[in-house]
């Protein structure tokens, strides 16, 4: 009965991966828009679908991200300055694919582009903190996607939003976790309004990657900042010991998680642009795969006290 249900799972697999080999062609006419390309996961998409024949528009904050990418990539790829922030630098960049697309609209958006800070226990944070990140994360996600749907639906085209782990199970404070829900609920009712069009809509949840967003001096920072500026109330119900073993958290739990081999999001990327038969989901990293969302099936009772044997402990506790 074992070996039944083994050969089957074997089976499955095998399956899956033949289905999903095919990749689609004419790839020196197709054109992929690429938000938050400075660095990270964004920056080495761009430079591999280059290298893979596509045409590729990358999108950066900075002109030094700009620059950088020019050199090491072929004529093909195009640069330009984006603030997903921005309405009017939206459109700017949605006018200028427009013009550069023609009639064979847009291949694909990959929706990168996000940042990790502020991240902090909720009473930590106040709306505006909330503000500035959905902003980027999930307003960014939306606004650019709807600049340039239309060029997708002459295509026939994909739309890819980068989400996360943590778009599936919540166990940190903040707007970070609010942000990555919220591009999950975008992602699954843009995939069935769009479906009758034959765009495809896709999410790529990664785990812990050492990218900014898991970087321990910009976590640190954010960490201390909020501290400092927090009411003195708010500083004794946690206790003083409480920044320092966040600290510790950051520089031990967070960086020692963290896989470097950032090309196993980048592959789910590509693989999601140029297969004929892409997933709708994809999750890169072992934690991903074996603890956060395993973790997200389970029930809350059980998820909820796995995580809170693992928090750090607040001064006033009421239990």
């Amino acid at each position: 009965m074992y070996l039944y249900l083994l050969g089957l799972v074997v089976f499955y697999y095998l399956y899956r991966w033949v289905r999903e080999l095919p990749r689609v062609s004419d790839k020196g006419t197709k054109y992929v828009y690429i938000t938050g390309c400075d660095s990270g996961f964004g920056n080495l998409l761009a430079r591999h679908l280059d290298n893979k024949g596509f045409r590729v528009i990358a999108s950066c904050f900075t002109e030094k991200g700009e620059e950088d990418l020019k050199k090491s990539c072929s004529s093909n790829l195009i640069t330009t300055h984006l603030d997903v922030r921005s309405k009017d630098s939206v459109a700017k960049v949605g006018a200028m694919i427009k013009d550069k697309v023609g009639e064979r609209g847009l291949w694909a958006v990959v929706n990168n582009a996000g940042v990790a800070v502020p991240s902090a226990p909720c009473d930590w944070l106040t709306i505006d903190d909330y503000k500035s990140m959905l902003d980027v994360n999930l307003n960014g996600v939306i606004g650019v996607t709807l600049s340039v749907l239309p060029l997708i639906k002459k295509a026939r085209g994909r739309v890819v939003n980068v989400a996360s782990v943590f778009g599936r199970i919540s166990v940190t404070g903040g707007p970070y976790t609010v942000s990555k829900y919220g591009v999950e609920a975008f992602n699954d009712s843009l995939r069935l309004n769009m479906a009758p069009f034959g765009v495809k809509v896709l999410c790529i949840e990664p785990g812990f990657f050492k990218t900014n967003v898991t970087d321990v001096a910009i976590l640190s920072k954010n960490v201390k900042t909020l501290w400092e500026r927090m009411p003195q109330e708010v500083r004794d119900d946690y206790g003083t010991e409480y920044l320092q073993k966040s600290l510790e958290v950051i520089s031990g739990k967070v960086a020692q998680i963290s896989d470097g081999d950032l090309m196993k999001v980048v592959s789910c990327m590509e693989h999601a642009v140029s297969a004929v038969r892409p997933r709708t989901r994809y999750s890169p990293g072992w934690d991903a795969k074996f603890f956060w969302l395993p973790l997200s099936y389970m029930p809350t009772c059980v998820s909820d006290y796995i995580m809170s044997k693992e928090a750090i402990p607040v001064a006033r506790s009421m239990q």
